[in-house]
């Protein structure tokens, strides 16, 4: 009796796997391209692009490491980065509160301009944030990027925040109310540490465009000093020459911290998503 739905189940379960491990042979291929083409030399590159270096290369990781700036730029992204995504989480998590705490149609407005946020791209206004980054006397300096960061990260933390914060049970701040405490107390003690699993969810959605963006830190930022990693291997280009391997082994080392990143985060990054799916 129970065969069918059961033999149903199953080739659910393999159809589901199938399509799984086709989308990670899409995901990885990329990877395995990059890391494979930094071990060879240049012609070899173009001789077999996708096999295994027949003669292997590690020059090309020596002569980043110790000829460029390679540091100093891995340095000023680490620095955007981590900076921007722990405002993003401090200021969404805030604005996420506020608005599930003080229901009207005033905190209405924001949680809608905040979602207007997540539709319109703000490349769009480049020009503009150009000539606010330079009124602020923040041009060509890492200081720049943090403002427009957050402003990038904000619409989708205050997402997924207000949904996991409208889910935690309104009892414990009542009680804590009850007990004297002030709503800082509240949100420090109870909110926060219930969040961490939508926490992780904001990081690691906002870590890889924030540590892969190019498009401000070129338009804002020339200094060599101040340059971000992706803005520091433009100088590899050459007019008329570019050499390849030493690209793909910068673009190698600084996808390191991101792949790191996420498989450290990876159980709280699901375990966000999956509650924020049975949230909604």
């Amino acid at each position: 009796m129970n065969r069918e739905p059961s033999l149903r189940r199953q080739n659910r379960h393999i159809a589901s796997h199938v399509t799984l491990s086709l989308w990670g042979l899409v995901v990885l291929f990329p990877l395995w391209t990059m890391l494979v083409n930094s071990l060879k030399f240049k012609l070899d590159i173009y001789k077999d692009p996708f096999g295994l270096p027949k003669r292997w290369n590690f020059d090309s990781y020596a002569s980043v490491l110790r000829e460029s700036d390679f540091f100093v730029y891995f340095k000023n992204s680490l620095l955007v980065t981590v900076g921007s995504i722990a405002l993003v989480v401090f200021f969404g998590s805030l604005a996420a509160y506020a608005i599930v705490n003080h229901r009207n149609r005033v905190t209405r407005f924001f949680y809608l301009f905040f979602i207007a946020g997540m539709m319109l791209p703000i490349k769009i206004g480049s020009i503009k944030l150009l000539e606010m980054i330079k009124a602020m006397g923040l041009l060509n300096s890492i200081l720049g990027l943090y403002p427009i960061y957050v402003a990038m990260g904000l619409p989708i933390a205050v997402f997924v925040l207000t949904e996991f914060i409208s889910s935690i049970p309104y009892d414990l701040t009542e009680a804590s109310i009850i007990d004297g405490a002030g709503r800082f107390r509240i949100y420090g003690q109870i909110i926060v540490p219930m969040l961490k699993p939508a926490l992780a969810t904001v990081g690691i959605y906002n870590l890889v465009p924030f540590w892969n963006d190019l498009w401000f830190p070129l338009i804002l930022i020339t200094d060599d000093r101040s340059k971000t990693l992706l803005l520091g291997v433009t100088r590899l280009f050459g007019q008329y020459i570019t050499d390849w391997s030493k690209i793909l082994a910068v673009l190698t080392l600084s996808a390191i911290p991101v792949i790191v990143l996420y498989l450290l985060m990876s159980k709280q990054f699901i375990k966000g998503l999956t509650a924020g799916a049975v949230k909604g």
